[in-house]
């Protein structure tokens, strides 16, 4: 009894330190077509909730409690035989140091998915060969999201995702699949393109300063951290400058707004006027948010 209690304990001992690295919540959304009833769409849903939670994408030992909050919001706009057409729309997020807030990280709407699935088919990743259209994009997001996971707790720690990302998008490109394709706006191979680029370097050091320097003291210290975050705000203002209208900063922001607007909005403050100037020529989008943000 004693060495199977022993066996027992090594066991989920064992378990514990080699957790996947995904706690992804996937919803398949049907409600746009005239068969959205048919039990094709909870099945594929229930696959590949199972594909991105079960699946292990890195070799790093991932706790339960270190895996990472995510959501994948697959919206079906079309579907004929066994192909379909939609939108994906992907959310992640990390814990804030001393704190029961969980920050945005990345939230992303990619508007070209289509791909082919016969109900029940498995779902498995082949890196080194391009089978599933479906299977390639979800592979992609997840190493997206471990990439910029990592790159918010060590500079440039997320650079092995980018990488097998990368790789991704480069088989992709043959496939004849839209999103793939370097001349496309706003493409997967934009994306990850960008982030392993030299000239978004300052991008990541901006992303780690904010998350790791700034969000993580803001409990113990409101003022310094306040005061870190505003100076990642106008490193990005220097980003801007040299690239305008660049798609990587429009992400961050996508993500971060009213975040910003709510950490500068009361406390200790900052130059509050300088800051919203930056905002407003970072990401015009969203001024309507900077002009939010009051004492």
């Amino acid at each position: 009894m004693r060495n199977l209690a022993l066996v027992t304990i090594c066991f989920l001992f064992s378990y514990a330190i080699t957790a996947q690295e995904l706690n992804c919540k996937v919803t398949v959304n049907s409600d746009q077509i005239s068969q959205g009833d048919l039990p094709v769409f909870k099945t594929l849903e229930r696959s590949l909730a199972d594909f991105v939670n079960k699946s292990k994408w890195s070799n790093r030992a991932f706790t339960e409690s270190e895996r990472i909050n995510a959501n994948m919001f697959i919206t079906i706009t079309k579907y004929e035989s066994n192909r379909f057409e939609g939108t994906i729309q992907i959310q992640s997020s990390r814990p804030v140091f001393n704190t029961s807030y969980e920050t945005p990280v990345f939230n992303f709407k990619d508007n070209n998915l289509s791909f082919q699935y016969i109900e029940f088919q498995p779902l498995v990743f082949n890196e080194n060969v391009f089978e599933s259209n479906l299977v390639a994009v979800i592979s992609y997001y997840a190493n997206i999201i471990l990439g910029l996971d990592a790159d918010t707790f060590t500079l440039e720690g997320g650079t092995e995702y980018f990488v097998n990302a990368q790789k991704i998008t480069t088989q992709g490109q043959s496939s004849g699949y839209k999103g793939w394709d370097p001349t496309e706006k706003k493409s997967r191979f934009l994306l990850v393109d960008d982030l392993l680029s030299n000239t978004y370097r300052k991008y990541r050091l901006a992303s780690y300063n904010y998350h790791r320097k700034g969000l993580d003291i803001l409990a113990d210290n409101n003022s310094t951290g306040k005061q870190i975050i505003s100076g990642v705000i106008r490193l990005f203002g220097t980003i801007e400058q040299r690239q305008t209208n660049s798609f990587l900063v429009q992400t961050f922001f996508d993500a971060k707004s009213d975040e910003i607007k709510d950490i500068f909005s009361g406390g200790p403050k900052v130059d509050i006027v300088k800051l919203k100037e930056t905002l407003s020529k970072v990401a015009p989008n969203y001024s309507a948010t900077w002009n939010d943000i009051k004492y």
